[in-house]
């Protein structure tokens, strides 16, 4: 009981739920649309952040090995919940991993991206050590947290990471998700959770899935979290 009131606080707090007054627009915070948030250290919205606590808690509870990530973390939210459920449930033998290129996006490369303008947008380049600040702020910076900083394409090959049970992708664009894919799906446990951020809501993203998926021959059911964001669990290596 204990646990479930400490981390659906914690849930409230990452959307801004306490001070929703200090956020500008008229953003969803339960369904995170609308502008992105002034002052929540999450855009995902609650709905994305208890999908994200199915998953860690289901491969916890099933003993399923590995540690937890996120690639693309912005203010890092989303990493501070996964560690959050990870001192819940008094686990001390797992990492929550935060890649990020901590400068935003990179400009489009390929065609299918080609009208992306995210890489213009200020708002999205949150610095490393504003990220670390925020885990601190919840009391949650520690040696259980490790940071990967820079392009996925130069971090993710030579990352040293043994094994994921969670793996959540939000890269929103064709390279990113790819490399994402191509560098820590082989390394996600059978029984783990792969879960996608833009699935449905960029095409550049959902390609990059498709084609990962054909090659690889994954046909484990998708399932949808909400209005962009999709979940599958693996069965095969």
């Amino acid at each position: 009981m204990r646990n479930d009131l400490y981390l659906d606080l914690m849930k409230r707090c990452l959307v801004n739920e306490i001070y929703p007054e200090l956020e500008t627009g008229n953003g969803d915070r339960i369904a995170g649309t609308g502008c992105w948030p002034s002052v929540a250290h999450t855009m995902i919205g609650k709905k994305r952040l208890e999908n994200v606590q199915l998953c860690a808690e289901t491969v916890l509870r099933d003993n399923i090995s590995g540690d937890f990530l996120e690639a693309g973390v912005w203010r890092g939210g989303t990493t501070i919940l996964m560690r959050a459920i990870l001192k819940a449930w008094n686990i001390t033998d797992r990492t929550v991993w935060v890649a990020d290129s901590f400068k935003g996006l990179p400009p489009p490369t390929h065609p299918v991206d080609g009208g992306s303008n995210l890489h213009t947008h200020k708002e999205l380049a949150i610095p490393l050590s504003q990220v670390k600040t925020n885990f601190d702020h919840y009391g949650l910076l520690d040696d259980q947290v490790k940071f990967l900083e820079g392009w996925f394409k130069d971090t993710l090959p030579s990352a040293p990471i043994e094994k994921l049970a969670i793996l959540r992708a939000d890269g929103d664009m064709y390279e990113s998700t790819r490399d994402i894919f191509t560098n820590l799906y082989t390394k996600l446990t059978v029984g783990g959770f792969v879960i996608i951020d833009d699935y449905l809501t960029f095409a550049g993203c959902r390609q990059a899935i498709t084609e990962y998926r054909a090659t690889r021959g994954i046909n484990d059911p998708i399932i949808t979290v909400d209005w962009t964001a999709v979940y599958w669990r693996k069965t095969h290596e």
